[in-house]
Order: structure tokens, then sequence, then C-alpha cells
């Protein structure tokens, strides 16, 4: 038994049944290594106390385990409601008896892993209590473990030094006549590299063994000796860990990759195939793309080759889609360097980690939600894990899907129609954390909304579609405050992971309320946040019209002020500052005046544009939206939004054209001249390089029937050549990346190539379109500063 509490953080989480009992098993790495705490505890959902007779009548009639208690506790409708206590594996049978008696059950999806913890507001970081302890048993490797029983767990604040390992495979390219084959295994990490590779000979760089069944044993081997918490990889569970398991299945080996020595557990989701749920005991899988969005970082192409570039300016060591060839042949002639790649790709992965600080954003955002350091994506269950113990204190049990509003749609953020044209200084003003700022002003809340049903009309807050909200009795509000408070601390305790992981949560409570996979969907709560929201910027751009200037453009959160008058970049950030300001007491009073509102709303000043773009829409006399360029008069930098420079469906050539030009423009330089040059560099062939068309066919290629637009065209052309080299054609199945050229006879794939470049569609089709944008405000004709003469060809 602990003397005194033991800090813990939360590895995994697993229930199952034993008899009548339901076991809660939780891994915890703590300063005292691995551990395993065994909690038995029923779980519970909700019936209305109505219904308790009848739910008692079918407890006695087939003899199950389940125990019915008043909690004090009401649904939303306003009635009593009473606890049921039963094992997991009664759950979704009780709900089905009780759905032919008419019976609605309620909170029973709650895991009960979750529901434990969330209910003592534990959330990644725990303390550890008392218990009976042993030392834990490895069946493959001994490793060093505890197991606890009987022990009691209270909130943490612990922050883990977990143990990380990198591990990617190699494998041959597949065929449709040939088994797949695995060739290496590579393992990374800054103190520990390590290589398995199949040879009948040792190598310097690599560990040989025999076959695959010893490839695999020595792979469940080395993970054990290293012992990690985590294991992350690129593409780690949809491609490396599925490649793993049916090789583990082919050779009859178990694939005991859990700390304890149990099996992994392998789901896929019934609604989505390709969505993977892994559960290794006392270890965590890691995929980094899929680390990466929930971070909220974005990429043209997610493959590893191109992040490594773009955030570590180095690459793989073998690069292109013949690189599948290539590892065969080095397989066969050079296993060096192939041991050499496999490792390589390991410590790119580890330093992309590292670089874009995943390993402390994930420990943060679990401390923070609640969530599984694996669980990706997940706003509705961070908001939930948040939400439900404060509702529950509050006195409701949450409804079930579907239990909301729903007549009528909430819309969007409001983005009013631009002014196009070139300006010279324009202010960029933002609110801060509008919808959570709005959420918190006018207590938009789900318990605040029954609250407020029969509340008097000055306990009450109006909100739309008839929704109105309890100035007094609600959580939300006073989550967001908490959040904010936690997110201002992180900031000035530089603890930017921290920060961002609070930054991701406060903007999701808007987008979960709006979202029918969430139980608190109701369009009053998102239309009373997003049409406040255009109500709030409708008002602004009015005051600012009051004082003498001009929005030319408003997007969801930030309006676009133009000046209309010369003034310096310091006078410029002067009236930047004194507009916000202003606007910010303006709010303040009008909100007390209408409402007796506290206003949280805060306006920042944000950029000064010292020259601004904003396009018309193409082919017509209106402004475009969320589409604009500028120069930042803080450091002189080109910013694009929305534009050909920033779209990777536009080629390379294009993207290069515009942020140059756009550049001359605005900085006034002569363009004429470097313009020609550009058009005759295009046609006597010195950008071949930069004409790469390069995207993403997002269904299976037979999809594309009625229009195949010409990246499905390339991609058919390329699974054709695929077919007359006996490879397996990459399109037919799931779509993907296809990079291509414009030619004379149509889009060709970059790799097979036959006919010319078809140079009059890059002029015609990239070029010109860029130039014509701005071309429209400064009165030239592309066609005539081009030159004609390249139009004879």
């Amino acid at each position: 038994m602990l003397s005194t509490p033991l800090p813990a953080f939360l590895l995994s989480s697993r229930w199952q049944d034993e008899g009548d009992k339901t076991q809660l098993t939780f891994w915890w790495s703590t300063p005292e290594g691995a551990v395993r705490t065994c909690i038995e505890q029923p779980c519970v959902c909700f019936i209305p106390a109505q219904h308790v007779v009848r739910a008692q009548e079918v407890i006695a009639a087939l003899g199950w385990p389940v125990t019915l208690r008043e909690v004090g506790l009401k649904l939303f409708n306003k009635e009593p409601a009473v606890a049921c206590y039963l094992p997991s594996s009664y759950l979704y049978r009780w709900r089905d008896v009780l759905k032919d008696q008419k019976v609605d059950v309620y909170e029973l999806d709650i895991r009960p892993t979750d529901r434990y913890l969330m209910e003592r507001f534990i959330a990644g970081s725990a303390r550890i209590h008392g218990g009976q302890w042993r030392s834990g048993d490895n069946l493959t490797v001994a490793s060093c473990w505890q197991s606890a029983t009987d022990v009691q767990l209270t909130p943490g604040d612990y922050r883990p030094d977990l143990r990380y390992l990198s591990v990617d495979i190699e494998t041959s390219f597949p065929r449709t006549d040939e088994p797949d084959r695995l060739f290496s295994i590579a393992f990374y990490a800054p103190e520990f590299s390590h290589v398995l590779m199949i040879s009948d000979q040792e190598g310097d760089s690599y560990e040989a063994v025999a076959d695959e069944p010893a490839l695999l044993t020595r792979f469940l081997e080395v993970i054990a000796a290293y012992d990690p918490d985590v294991l992350i990889g690129w593409n780690f569970i949809q491609f490396d860990m599925a490649f793993l398991r049916r090789k583990f299945a082919e050779h009859d080996i178990p694939f005991a990759l859990g700390r304890d020595g149990s099996l992994l557990d392998w789901r896929q989701s019934a609604q989505n195939p390709d969505r993977i749920f892994l559960h290794t005991p006392g270890r965590v899988i890691l995929d980094g793309i899929e680390c990466l969005r929930t971070a909220t970082w974005q990429f043209d192409s997610f493959a590893l080759d191109d992040v490594a570039d773009q955030l570590l300016g180095e690459g793989k060591l073998l690069h292109g889609e013949e690189r599948g060839g290539d590892i065969e042949r080095l397989f066969v002639e050079d296993k060096q360097a192939l041991a050499a790649y496999n490792l390589k790709d390991c410590e790119l992965v580890w330093r992309i980690f590292e670089h874009t600080d995943l390993f402390n954003f994930l420990i943060e955002r679990s401390r923070m939600t609640g969530l599984l350091m694996d669980r990706m994506g997940g706003s509705v269950a961070a908001f939930e894990y948040m939400y439900l113990p404060r509702l529950h204190r509050a006195g409701w049990v949450a409804p079930n899907m579907g239990d909301g509003y729903s007549a009528e749609k909430s819309p969007g953020g409001y983005v009013m129609d631009s002014q196009p044209g070139l300006f010279r200084h324009v202010l960029v003003l933002d609110f801060k954390s509008l919808y959570p700022s709005i959420i918190r002003t006018f207590c938009i809340d789900p318990a605040g909304l029954i609250s407020a049903e029969h509340a008097a009309e000055e306990e009450t807050v109006p909100g739309y579609f008839g929704g109105v909200f309890h100035r007094h009795e609600h959580i939300l509000p006073d989550l967001i405050r908490h959040l904010g408070e936690l997110r201002e601390g992180a900031k000035q305790q530089g603890n930017k992971p921290l920060s961002q992981a609070i930054k991701i949560i406060m903007a999701s409570c808007y987008g979960v309320l709006g979202s029918e996979g969430c139980r608190f969907y109701d369009t009053r709560l998102s239309a009373s946040i997003t049409k406040r929201g255009h109500d709030i910027i409708q008002r602004t751009t009015a005051y600012i019209a009051e004082q003498g200037y001009q929005v030319i453009y408003g997007d969801t959160d930030s309006v676009f002020v133009w000046v209309d008058q010369e003034l310096s970049d310091q006078d410029a950030d002067t009236l930047g500052h004194q507009l916000a300001e202003d606007i910010n007491q303006w709010l303040s009073i009008e909100l007390n005046n209408e409402f007796g509102l506290k206003s949280y709303l805060e306006l920042e000043y944000e950029t000064h544009y010292r020259q601004f773009f904003m396009p018309a829409i193409r082919g017509a006399e209106t402004g475009s939206k969320k589409r604009y360029a500028g120069i930042n008069a803080n450091d002189d930098r080109l910013v694009f939004k929305g534009l050909e420079a920033v779209r990777s469906d536009w080629t390379p050539l294009a993207r290069e054209f515009q942020k140059e030009l756009y550049r001359r423009v605005f900085c006034g330089e002569p363009w004429g001249q470097w313009l020609k040059g550009q058009v005759s560099a295009l046609f006597d062939g010195q950008t071949d390089d930069l004409l790469i068309y390069r995207k993403r066919l997002r269904r299976p290629l037979p999809h594309y029937q009625k229009s195949r637009p010409p990246h499905a065209k390339a991609a058919a052309v390329m699974d054709r050549w695929l077919q007359t080299q006996r490879r397996p054609p990459r399109y037919q199945e799931r779509g993907g990346w296809i990079s291509y050229i414009m030619t004379v006879n149509g889009p060709e794939p970059v790799e097979v190539r036959q006919s010319a470049i078809d140079y009059h569609h890059y002029l015609e089709k990239q070029l010109k379109p860029v130039a014509d944008s701005i071309f429209q405000f400064t009165g030239h004709n592309f066609d005539q500063e081009a030159g004609q003469q390249h139009r004879l060809f």
C-alpha cells in the first residue's frame, strides 16, 4: 500500500466484465515506472423516474443484476431521473428491453472508464492512493511495471517524461501476382537506433534475421526490451500496423504488443472502415499525420517527404512514385543503404514531432480534456468530458442524440460582400475568440436554455430561433471563463503547447453545439452564437462608418477598414489601436443598455496593410470572399489569402508569377519587361519544372464517369501504364494524389509523359487569369503586355 499518493499520467484504459462485475483497467506512466490499476465499478445510465415500477418488473422477470437508485437529477424535460447501475455487458440489452416498454434510457453511450474519471474531474493526470500492489509479469521479455487493486484516484497535475520510440517498416511494392513481403523494421529515439533486416549475413548498420517470422519475433523483443510508453510513425496505423498485423496472422504469431504481453486489439469503425482504433495495454500508438491534423497543422500534402521538407528542410533518402522499386532493388543489392533509408524515415518522424512540439501538445491536450493521447479529433468527446460532470452537479442528466431543436438551420459565420480594388492603408481589426466571448457574454448554454424556459423575463437573455438563456443558472459561460484564464496563464508561462490545446478546445465549443454528432446539438444554441456574431460585425461596421472610415470586407470575426488617407505606419498603428479601444467601450455600453449584460467581447488591432488588393469574382464586378493580398507594414511581408499563390491546385509557375507580379505592383516597381520575360521563358521551355499540376482524386477513379476532370484523366493514363507493367493500379479503389502536365494530347502523368507540353494552356489558364485579376484595377491588358507573337505558335 502506498504511504504517499503517486502522481500518474494516463496511457490507456479498458473495461471488461468479470461475472456480474465491471472492471476498469487503467495504465499509467508514473515516476516509479508503468503502473496498472484495476477498479471494480458498475456502469451507469438513467431512466425517467415515472417508469421505475416498469423497470423493476423487467429486472425481476429477467433476473438481471441491475440496481435502481434515486440520485436527485432531472432530465431536460424537467422530469426526475433514476440511475441504473449494471455491468457493461448488460447496457445495450437493458436499453433494447426498455425500448420495447416505451422507456427511454439516457447517457448509455458514455464509456465506463471515461465516466469514472470525469466524475472525479481527473483529466490525463491523477494521484493514486492506497491499494494492494504487486510486480507485473511480461510474457515476452521481462519489463518493469506494477499492478494495483483497491486504489483511489484523485485529480493530479503530473506532466510525465514519457518514453517514445519511432518505428517504420519497409516492404515490397504491391503486385497483383506476388505476395507482399516484409524487408526490415527500424527503431529510432535520440539515445537508441536499431534496424532489423532479413538477411543471410550481418551488416554494419543492421541486425540480420533469417526470415519474416524471425523478424516479427525480434520486433516484439525490441519493443519489450526498450519498453516505450509511446510508439510513433507516419501513416502508422493505416499502413505499418495494418501490414504487421497481417504478417503476424499469416505466420500464426501472437501480436503481443501490450506492456503485459497482451495482444494488440484492432477495431474498425462500422461507419467508416478506413477508421481504425487500436488498443495496446500500457502503450500509446500515434500516427504523425493524425497528430498534426489534431494540432491544426495544414499542408498541401501530408506525405512524409513533403512535410519533412517544409518543416525541416530535408526529406527521405529515396523520392518519387518509383521508390517502391528502388526499395526492392536495395533489398537485393544494397541492404546497408536500405537500412539507412529505413532509419532515416524513423528519424524524420521523430524530428517532426519534436519540431512541432507534438509530444508536449498531446500531453497538455490530454491533461485539459481527459482524452487519451491517441484519441484524435474528439471535439465532441472533449466537450462532453468537461461539461457532463458539471451538468450533473447542476442537477441535470444529459439528453440523447436528436433531442434538441433542429427545425431551423443555423447559419455559418458572417462574411460580407467585399469591395474589390487596390487600396492603400487597410487596417484589420479582429475580435479575440469571438464565439467563446459571445457564449460568455450572452450566457449561451445547454443547461441555461432549459433553465430559462419558465424563468422570469428579467432572469433571461434573448437568443435566436426562440431560444432564451438563464442569466445565472448556466455552465458553459463559466467553463469558457475558466479556460480563458488557464490560457492566459499558459501564455505568461510560455507554455505554447498548453496555450494551443486550450485555444482549440475553446474554439470547438461552438462547433460541437452545431454538430449533429453531439448530444447537446440544438440550433437555438448554435444560431444564438452565429447570428449574434453577424449582428456584432454589422454593428461594428456601422460604427466605423460613423467615424468616417469604410469597411471594405468583413469575415466572421474580422473587419477590414480602409483609411483612405495618407499616413505613416506609426500613425496607422495609433489609429488601429484607438479604433479598437473605442469600439470595445462602445460595445460595452451598448450591451449594458440593451441587455443589461457585461461585455466580454474584445476587439484587437491586428494588422496594417500598407498596400492591399481585394479581387473581384472572376467575370463579375462584385468582390470575392476570403481572397486577398497585401503588404504587412509590420514586417514588409507579402501576404496571400485564398489566392492562387497559396493554392496547391495551381501550378508552381502561377504561384511564383503571382507573388512577384503583385510585389512589383504593390511596390511601384517596373514589371512590363519582367512579364514579357516570364512569357518568353515559358515558351522557351525554361520553366518546364514549374508546370506540374498536383491534385488529389478524392474518390476512386471509376466514380469519375459523367465528368472526368483533367487530374482524373491523368490518373486513368497512369493506371493503364501500370497495367502494362504488371503492377496494380493506384487509383481504382481509393483515389489519391496525381502529378501531371498538360500536353497537346491532354493531361499526362509526369512519370510517363510522352507528348509535347501545351504552352498555350499555361499562358491562357495560369498566367493570364492571375495577371488579369489585378490588371482589372490598374488599367492594363495582359494580352498587350505579354506580346501577341506567342499566340502564333
